[in-house]
């Protein structure tokens, strides 16, 4: 683990482990002795409780419960796209509150790292996206790619869109999302060197394929351990 400092956390396509990645992320900072917390500002689908996974994996995972309301500013409760959940709930997403949110909370720890919803460029209503969250915020950026089937093209497009806007790429890590991907180590090669010749963009570590079940919570400090912030 580096400096304090606080991160936002973007995917190159939704179910590739952003949630995840952010939570072993918080781990590695809690095992260095820093102070962290989690920020999911928009998620969609809730349980009969109302609660959301991702939400919760989040909270679970910092050094402390802050305010819930600061972590998730906005949540909707079918699991659809945020611009369509948003639409029907007539509650449009606020940059500008988020933004009020993460101040917050970044006066009470050493870290902040905010998830993105869905893939970088996933809509969070007709004239916004994720993109313009990121931009919001202006924090530097940590790129999540999932390695499976496609997962080249994803991460390159998706590291040039984050260039474009003139965020600062920090780094990138790779999660093992599809254990039976044909040539593993090959796809995560030509990662390591295109992301780096393109973008200057180093990987700051790899999560193997962590099954559910019995004594998955055992080895997450471990591979927490191998991840690292960028200095």
């Amino acid at each position: 683990m580096t400096a304090p400092r606080s991160f936002f956390i973007a995917g190159t396509d939704t179910e590739i482990g952003k949630t995840f990645t952010t939570t072993l992320l918080l781990r590695a900072a809690r095992l260095a002795g820093l102070t962290a917390l989690g920020m999911k500002p928009v998620a969609a689908g809730v349980d009969a409780a109302g609660r959301n996974d991702d939400v919760e994996a989040i909270l679970a995972a910092g050094s402390f419960q802050p305010a819930r309301e600061d972590v998730n500013p906005f949540l909707y409760q079918a699991p659809v796209s945020p611009h369509i959940a948003a639409r029907d709930e007539g509650r449009p997403v606020d940059l500008a509150l988020i933004g009020t949110a993460y101040a917050r909370l970044a006066s009470q720890a050493d870290l902040v790292l905010v998830e993105g919803v869905g893939g970088f460029r996933a809509p969070l209503s007709d004239t916004l996206d994720g993109a313009d969250l990121a931009r919001a915020l202006a924090l530097p950026v940590i790129l999540v790619v999932g390695l499976r089937l496609g997962c080249l093209n994803h991460a390159m497009l998706t590291a040039e869109a984050i260039a474009t806007r003139r965020l600062r790429l920090t780094g990138w890590i790779g999660n093992h999302v599809d254990p039976a991907m044909a040539r593993q180590e090959d796809n995560v090669r030509y990662l390591q060197e295109h992301l780096h010749n393109d973008f200057d963009l180093p990987c700051l570590g790899l999560i193997p394929h962590v099954p559910p079940g019995p004594g998955r919570d055992g080895c997450l400090d471990d591979i927490a351990r191998t991840l690292h912030l960028p200095g």
